[in-house]
């Protein structure tokens, strides 16, 4: 086991890679634009029918008409700027009629329904401007939403449903935050020296965990090339994130090199243990008897890593994943995601074949899902991966 020591320490982007129907549903999305016309409109119209009725019920005693001026302020935020104006001219309209029936148009009460008159337009001019502004910021975001999704799905370049000897089901999903950049990273690449797979989490969020899985996914794509052995790989690694990667940045990763058929060799850097599912169910925590530091967190260590290899057959599925899986809370309790007690019975039998693969992981993430309440609250990574270079007995 290793034992710790002190270290010494204007313009919008255009959302390459994404093709027009994303980035204008991304766009959409942002600004409620999704919705119907209808229900877009219907804050302001709502509010413009209460109007009418409070100033019916109460009689011609009470003038409520200029209460209208909070049809513009609602439709401001959700309509387009034309449409705003066609729903205020029927405010408009509706203001008029009140007046009429309250009898405020003579000369005594003329000056109410000037200042009503004069206070609604304005505002209605505002509002239109208001909206205006609201949909070129909403396409900022968006821009800058689908940006960041390109950038992710770019730096993943998602490998397919078999590679080597291997069958992959994946699902990725990003905390619901602005911009939908995690740091979460995978990668799968066959070599010639064995089909080799990587699972990490980085620390944090946003550009600058982006940016340090830049540097670890680039650097194992380099030495899962080059490097006989899978310590090798992972040394070169942590060299390289050592000198990119700033002090005190880390990243929890596994290692795995699928080289033998029936056997696999894994390398643990902190991260989620893998878990085995038996094609009855039957669940194996792989633990790592001596478990290594992070990346980037060596020099705080003494000793060298070390691997380990276990059993993995024709029947076995092998799930990977990320905290934002296990660390996922009960949307009620709290509870974190037992994904060791529900994982048996979602996966067994998985690897029949690639449809069955990908419908296991599909339920194991609809579990998450319905555990969380529909929503994450971290980035999350589900790997389920079964081989194909052996016959089933």
């Amino acid at each position: 086991m290793f034992q710790f020591t002190r270290a010494q320490t204007t313009t919008l982007p255009k959302a390459a890679g994404l093709s027009p129907t994303r980035r204008e549903r991304a766009l959409l999305a942002a600004d409620l634009q999704d919705l119907s016309w209808r229900r877009r409109a219907t804050p302001a119209l709502v509010a413009l029918v209460l109007v009418v009725v409070a100033d019916l019920v109460t009689g011609r005693e009470s003038y409520l008409a200029p209460l209208m001026v909070v049809v513009p302020s609602l439709a401001a935020l959700t309509l387009r700027p034309m449409e705003l104006l066609v729903v205020c001219l029927v405010g408009f309209g509706a203001l008029i009629g009140l007046s009429h029936y309250d009898q405020v148009t003579d000369l005594n009460n003329g000056q109410f329904l000037f200042g009503a008159v004069v206070s609604y337009l304005v505002l209605s001019v505002f509002s239109a401007w208001v909206a205006r502004i609201r949909m070129r910021r909403a396409a900022a975001f968006a821009a800058v939403s689908s940006v960041a999704e390109a950038a992710q799905r770019a730096l993943l370049r998602l490998p397919g449903p078999a590679v080597g000897p291997l069958r992959l089901a994946v699902r990725y999903a990003s905390a619901a935050d602005a911009a939908r950049i995690g740091g979460d990273l995978y990668s799968v690449l066959e070599t010639p020296n064995g089909t080799r797979v990587l699972v990490g989490d980085v620390r944090g969020k946003g550009l600058g965990a982006v940016q340090t899985a830049a540097v670890v996914l680039g650097a194992f794509r380099e030495a899962a090339y080059d490097e006989s052995g899978l310590l090798s790989v992972a040394a070169r690694v942590e060299a390289s994130v050592e000198r990119h990667v700033p002090d005190g940045e880390f990243t929890t990763a596994l290692f795995a090199e699928f080289r033998r058929p029936g056997a696999v060799e894994l390398l643990h850097y902190g991260h989620v243990p893998p878990i085995m599912v038996g094609r009855d169910g039957a669940v194996t925590v792989l633990e790592a008897s001596e478990p290594w530091v992070p990346l980037g967190l060596s020099r705080m260590a003494t000793g060298e890593p070390q691997s380990m290899e276990t059993v993995f057959g024709p029947d076995d599925v092998l799930v990977l994943c990320t905290d934002g899986v296990i660390e996922a809370k009960h949307h009620r309790s709290g509870e974190f995601y037992p994904l060791a007690d529900r994982v048996g019975p979602l996966v067994r039998e998985a690897a029949k074949s690639a449809a069955e693969l990908e419908a296991a992981v599909g339920r194991l993430y609809g579990d998450l899902l319905e555990h969380t309440g529909g929503e994450l609250g971290d980035d999350a990574l589900l790997l389920l991966i079964s081989r194909t270079d052996l016959e089933r007995g």
